[in-house]
């Protein structure tokens, strides 16, 4: 294991632990000395990494610390590249824009082995064919994370028009077709709108009173439901 994905490990492990970790234990499942042990943590230590906890009384780490992009291991770094680019393809030009900013950051503080091994991977994502990019993409994600009412003019399947409130929580980036899946307060239930049907939507001042975390929670529920029903 090379030293930089030995020091990833040892954040995954202080990270995930709920109590504090003595030496011994961490260094027995790095198998390496504890000398090594405490030389690691001195270095997470200077890049940020919050740890506590001294040799003898057991280490653990304050929530919050962010991983340096220069941690990423090389298959995270491939994952990261993979989904900007498919971000690029499938999304709206804001959000495709947005990807690959945060990939060229993460690229500018790679150390350079790591900046060759992701500019020549090799992996691609397979442009396919352009599908037009609705204009209310950007704000129907911004509604979802404000978690504000939305009023949509939509025509269904029929092509019959409607009005609908709706409480935005989650929206889907399939091949060819987004998908937003909202409550729908004239249904009182969970409805999914294809983008593409939505005739202009206007974002609402009123919030919507349960939290995106909530409908999100019940509307799996009731999707694991109507699967399991059709088993």
């Amino acid at each position: 294991m090379s030293r930089s994905a030995r020091l990833l490990r040892l954040l995954d492990l202080l990270r995930r632990a709920r109590q504090p970790q003595t030496g011994p234990a961490l260094a027995q499942t790095l198998d390496i000395s504890l000398r090594t042990l405490y030389r690691d943590i001195g270095t997470l230590r200077d890049q940020g990494a919050d740890i506590l906890g001294d040799p003898g009384l057991g280490f653990e780490m304050r929530p919050g610390f962010l991983l340096p992009p220069l941690m990423f291991t090389p298959d995270e770094l491939e994952a990261l590249m993979l989904g900007a680019q498919w971000v690029g393809n499938q999304a709206d030009g804001q959000l495709a824009a947005a990807a690959a900013s945060a990939l060229g950051r993460i690229r500018a503080n790679l150390p350079m082995d790591l900046r060759i091994e992701l500019d020549t991977s090799g992996l691609l994502v397979p442009s396919t064919q352009a599908i037009p990019q609705e204009p209310w993409q950007g704000p129907l994600r911004a509604a979802i994370r404000s978690q504000h009412k939305v009023l949509l003019h939509y025509r269904d399947q029929k092509d019959q028009t409607s009005e609908r409130r709706v409480w935005p929580f989650a929206m889907g980036f399939f091949e060819h077709v987004r998908v937003l899946a909202a409550w729908c307060e004239l249904r009182q239930d969970f409805r999914h709108f294809r983008a593409d049907r939505v005739l202009e939507v206007e974002i609402l001042a009123e919030r919507y009173p349960e939290s995106r975390a909530r409908l999100i929670q019940r509307w799996s529920r009731q999707m694991g439901h109507k699967a399991g029903q059709r088993c």
